[in-house]
């Protein structure tokens, strides 16, 4: 996914959106503590060079600072740092409060992709953050499929419901 002035919406030359299904944990650059894995990734925000996670480690650490964007991406923000629990370094942002363009990134942990190593486990190999895209499938598409998953299945037990009570008026004329 990528952030567009409001939403999230999925990229138009998604190639590579395989590349976020693998597994893979986020680490420092610097110091190699653990951030996060795959599980928490929610996307990411182009605009700021983040990577979206839902969650991250005890590594990283929120500052009790609030901060406020005068300019740029953040402007009208408040905002928490966020940095590494190993080596201090600025490992990104939690967005507090934001204007409607940044509404859908709120709460959530945006880690910079420039101080960001992925360990993929697939491969057991570290890529810089910077290199990969991390695209994920539309929510509407999985929606749509789960919606006509469930209708087969209504239909499935609709269908059952009326042989049993077919099998049941039929039994009671047999007594």
């Amino acid at each position: 996914m990528e952030f567009d002035d409001s939403v999230m919406i999925p990229r138009a030359h998604a190639e590579k959106g395989a590349e976020h299904k693998q597994r893979m944990t986020l680490h420092c650059q610097q110091c190699s503590a653990v951030w996060g894995d795959s599980f928490s990734i929610c996307g990411e925000v182009r605009s700021m060079d983040s990577i979206v996670c839902l969650r991250v480690t005890n590594d990283v650490v929120i500052s009790d600072v609030l901060e406020s964007g005068h300019g740029g991406e953040l402007a009208g923000c408040i905002y928490s740092a966020l940095k590494c629990r190993g080596c201090c370094c600025a490992v990104g942002k939690v967005i507090h409060s934001a204007p409607w363009r940044l509404a859908s990134v709120r709460s959530m942990f945006l880690l910079h992709k420039a101080n960001t190593s992925c360990y993929m486990l697939n491969h057991s190999s570290m890529v810089t953050a910077s290199s990969l895209t991390f695209d994920l499938k539309p929510l509407g598409e999985s929606m749509n499929k789960l919606r006509q998953q469930f209708e087969a299945q209504l239909d499935e037990m609709s269908r059952l419901h009326s042989r049993l009570a077919d099998s049941s008026v039929t039994g009671e004329f047999v007594k």
